[in-house]
């Protein structure tokens, strides 16, 4: 005889709280304030594309030797600039050898008419180099000379911030279940505020990336924490629009904001200062955002859950239940039979595997896409504060669209038309000659529209795919996987010093195959979701597992 079905948490607590309504004073002061703690994250996220910019520069030529103005202008060796059709530029390396130079200037010999210049010997930088001012006054390459052979260290330091991402991704669900998602948001935040101080100060290369490691693991804890916070504290409906437009657009709003403060303050400790800011005036809301009392019920803080039920139901004008949680909804399970799930789970039979295998690929192939197309933007032709502001811009209705689609369209071909179309734009993008850079750029913004697309779409589509007892742990492993994309990202735009052409071919041919590739993924929409493993549509090529019924009840407990 089956045990009797445990009370569903979700169910009773949807219930128990149903008379507070949808959308009260209490439900848009939540909504409104955790989608403000987001702003800051899509600020911090992207200011490496300022705070790591590479401005024009020349070997440093010492002001104190005796050259005549001839050979002082032509102490720098002409190289072909790839990214200007193979135009010679002054080269960024290199420097005529001084001594040879010295000498030729004081017998009063002139270059290029005395004396052929492809036969004088060249040398490194040995001076330092000489940076171009008229766009930033520092950033972190112009301050540690992260260039030439140093330059590897620039995608390295990007790499590092998004090493602190998947780091932070991975920690973050487990601390806020343990301590409460309250306690983890507002740590994170206050975390956040020490840390940026303290970069300020850096005094080496090597200290701000063990820094900007440790903001990235800040930055997406309280991100993901809030994330989770919402929607809990939310009504269904609310909780629908809180998940998509709702932290997407706000996430946006603080990209956007990152190209203005960039071009007003032009240094990279500056922008630090205002990073530091955001957190300090997000710690105020401490007071104003309550605990989630879903998590406070699965601790058995039931006194607490029902308190803040209360002061919701007082905020909202409305007189609470004497009795909000009933006995049902807190009686012990300590009898009953539950079957538990991990992530081994996302690998068990043939069907789930591939679909998970397939799934950590799209989202790996999303995010190398996304995350190179906004960190490129100060590589493009125009001014970078622009271009960056623009590629902010596109996600606007980017997101708009997603939300469009994932309504009304089939989610498969939402996700590959996306990913296909990215593609095809990425790699028309390389075919466009060089003069045509406004053409070049409103490609380039309509590739970064398409991926914004599918990076929205993917989200959700990832959570109807998987069965209610494996759904968390999916999405969470599929972001998690996904960070491996975000930090081989900013080397595919390294790959710009070999070739400018080459990034855009290995993105293009990538993501458009990667949509193709989706369309092999079971289609969810119009379909319920699926509640256990068995209940999962094929994975093509693969039958269902037939795990068979067993004498537990199936339930997510939140």
């Amino acid at each position: 005889m089956l045990p009797d079905r445990p009370p569903n948490k979700v169910t009773d607590y949807e219930a128990a709280t149903s008379f507070l309504g949808q959308w009260g004073p209490f439900q848009q002061r939540v909504f409104f304030l955790l989608c403000l703690c987001v702003v800051p994250n899509g600020l911090i996220t992207f200011s490496i594309v300022f705070v790591a910019d590479t401005p024009a520069h020349r070997c440093l030529v010492p002001a104190h030797l005796n050259l005549s103005a001839a050979w002082r202008n032509s102490s720098i060796p002409l190289e072909e600039d790839p990214s200007l059709s193979g135009a010679l530029v002054p080269s960024k390396c290199s420097r005529y050898k001084l001594e040879d130079i010295l000498s030729h200037s004081e017998t009063g010999l002139l270059p290029g008419v005395d004396v052929n210049l492809s036969n004088v010997p060249k040398e490194g930088c040995l001076d330092g180099w000489e940076f171009d001012q008229s766009v930033y006054t520092s950033t972190i390459v112009t301050e540690w000379n992260l260039v030439c052979d140093e330059g590897w260290k620039k995608p390295f330091t990007s790499s590092a911030f998004f090493g602190g991402l998947l780091t932070g991704s991975f920690f973050s669900g487990q601390l806020s279940d343990r301590f409460g998602r309250k306690t983890i948001m507002f740590a994170t935040t206050a975390l956040q505020v020490v840390t940026t101080l303290i970069q300020i100060f850096s005094s080496s290369w090597i200290m701000f990336v063990i820094l900007y490691f440790f903001l990235g693991l800040e930055i997406i804890s309280n991100y993901l924490v809030a994330f989770v916070l919402g929607a809990e504290l939310l009504g269904p409906r609310v909780r629908t629009l809180f998940s998509t437009a709702g932290v997407c657009l706000f996430f946006a709003l603080g990209y956007m904001l990152i190209p203005l403060l960039a071009f007003l303050l032009r240094g990279w400790r500056s922008l630090q200062v205002i990073f530091m800011l955001t957190g300090c005036i997000r710690l105020p809301l401490f007071w104003f955002i309550t605990e989630s009392p879903r998590w406070l019920l699965s601790r058995g803080k039931i006194e607490e859950a029902e308190l803040i039920i209360r002061k919701a139901a007082k905020i909202n004008k409305i007189e609470p239940p004497a009795v909000i949680f009933g006995p049902l909804m807190v009686r012990t399970l300590s009898h009953v039979c539950i079957q538990t799930h991990n992530i081994c789970d996302l690998l068990h039979s043939p069907n789930i595997r591939w679909l998970s295998l397939t799934m950590w690929f799209i989202w790996n192939t999303i995010n190398i896409s996304y995350y190179a197309l906004s960190l490129n933007t100060t590589n493009l032709h125009g001014n970078p504060f622009l271009n960056c502001f623009l590629s902010a811009v596109v996600e606007i209705p980017a997101y708009c669209l997603s939300w469009v689609m994932f309504r009304w369209c089939s989610r498969r071909l939402s996700l590959s038309l996306s990913l296909f179309t990215g593609g095809l734009f990425i790699l028309i993008i390389q075919l466009i000659p060089t003069h045509l850079a406004v053409l070049s750029i409103t490609f380039e913004m309509m590739g970064k529209f398409a991926v914004t697309t599918a990076f929205a779409v993917v989200y959700a589509y990832t959570a109807e795919l998987y069965p209610t007892v494996l759904r968390n742990t999916a999405v969470g492993a599929c972001s998690t996987a996904s960070r491996i994309g975000s930090i081989i990202a900013p080397y595919f735009i390294y790959l710009r010093t070999y070739s400018v052409s080459l990034p855009y071919i290995l993105m293009g041919s990538l993501t458009a195959l990667t949509g193709l590739l989706s369309l092999l993924l079971p289609e969810s929409f119009g379909m319920p979701l699926p509640d256990t493993i068995d209940h999962m549509q094929s994975f093509p090529g693969t039958r269902k597992s037939l795990e068979g019924e067993d004498n537990c009840s199936f339930f997510l407990v939140i």
